[in-house]
């Protein structure tokens, strides 16, 4: 049995000044196919969500940006996971919901690369899942470098020479995660698109 991981695709991400910078403006349609995909072929279509109560950011539920970005949207029986952690396992029932229904195999997509999809393909190699990790289907902004000023401009960051690139962000990631935690596929891979 598959599932696809869809992991924060949501409109608190649209919000930010960053972005503007975005590796994959089109996230959001190439997530779409994805979704089509599995939906088609009877696989599961799993929805995480970041939440960040109480901080009053874009992430924080109260403000109302903890949506998938439209046109996606959770079909009636498609679960829907809200998380607190970086990873999609740990303050969720995701573990729970994936063993209840005989799921080993996983797709993950979504936004950040770095970050959420990448801890959570990690997180879910290590639980013994299959996992592909599907790189057009993701999404990062620019990272400053670790002892940068706080606070600073989008094009403050660009500016700067330390700052690591999206590309370079992607590339990292996939060199990470491939032969050891997930197959690196594209969305036509992953669809059958020759």
């Amino acid at each position: 049995m598959k599932a696809l991981l869809v992991i924060d695709v949501q409109e608190s991400f649209r919000q930010r000044e960053s972005w503007n910078a975005v590796s994959n403006p089109d996230v959001a349609a190439q997530v779409g196919r994805l979704v089509d995909h599995y939906r088609a072929a009877g696989d599961a279509v799993v929805w995480i969500i970041h939440n960040e109560p109480g901080t009053d950011t874009v992430f924080d539920a109260v403000n109302g940006f903890n949506v998938p970005i439209a046109p996606l949207a959770p079909e009636k029986g498609e679960p829907l996971f809200t998380k607190t952690a970086h990873n999609a396992f740990t303050t969720t029932g995701l573990q729970q919901f994936l063993v209840e229904r005989g799921i080993t195999e996983l797709a993950v997509c979504g936004i950040r690369s770095e970050q959420c999809v990448e801890t959570t393909a990690r997180v879910a190699s290590d639980l013994g899942y299959r996992v592909d990790y599907i790189v057009d289907a993701t999404a990062t902004m620019p990272i400053e470098h670790w002892d940068a000023p706080a606070g600073r401009s989008l094009a403050e960051i660009m500016a700067d020479p330390r700052t690591l690139g999206t590309a370079e962000t992607v590339e990292r990631t996939c060199y990470a995660l491939a032969g050891r935690f997930a197959t690196i596929r594209t969305v036509d891979e992953a669809v059958g698109v020759q």
